[in-house]
């Protein structure tokens, strides 16, 4: 897998899996109906050749209203269910409203799911605000920024997201913003997990 560098972009191509191109399928609607979105979490390192499983895909959209989430609702039915309710207004106002997740999975099916959220706090926005292009084989999607999707995995702590920062600074770290990366790990409280776990 070779990966090309630009500023603004990282290009790529793989033989996809199914999660891929369920976050392909899922992600065409939003670029299509221009919503901005940033995807988050375990995904971006199974995205880049982590060899993990998952069974759902974290996603932060940005604060539209009832009506353009109308929208949204009535092309993802074509193809996807919403695992948490079946009615738009109560996705909408009881859920995204409340700061709850939405999950949506491909018709008939469980996993995997996309569980996407709107942005709330400074870090999700920051996240969406300096979100970064990803075309996986001529497929645009967004991902958080690699400094902050790193330092926020060690802020976590599990294993298993230990293991994705890990993976993550390994194959990007002679393109990481390593000021950002520590300005990330201040904010977090994590720069003694960032020295002891990505020497």
């Amino acid at each position: 897998m070779e990966l090309n560098f630009t500023k603004d972009c990282i290009s790529f191509e793989k033989e996809l899996n199914q999660l891929d191109q369920f976050v392909i399928d899922f992600t065409t609607i939003l670029n299509a109906l221009d919503i901005k979105y940033v995807i988050i979490s375990g995904y971006v390192a199974i995205l880049f050749g982590r060899n993990r499983a998952s069974e759902d895909i974290d996603l932060f959209i940005e604060k539209i209203d009832f009506s353009k989430f109308q929208t949204l609702w009535n092309v993802l039915e074509k193809q996807f269910d919403c695992i948490i309710t079946n009615t738009v207004d109560e996705a909408y106002h009881q859920y995204l409203k409340e700061d709850f997740a939405l999950r949506f999975a491909r018709k008939g099916e469980v996993i995997p799911n996309m569980e996407i959220k709107f942005c709330k706090d400074p870090l999700d926005f920051l996240s969406l605000q300096e979100k970064k292009q990803v075309v996986l084989n001529k497929h645009s999607l967004f991902i958080s920024p690699l400094e902050l999707q790193v330092s926020f995995k060690l802020f976590l702590g599990t294993q298993k997201d230990i293991e994705d920062a890990r993976y993550l600074f390994a194959l990007f770290k002679d393109h990481l913003n390593q000021s950002l990366l520590h300005s990330f790990s201040r904010k977090l409280k994590i720069e003694e997990e960032l020295k002891r776990y990505l020497p």
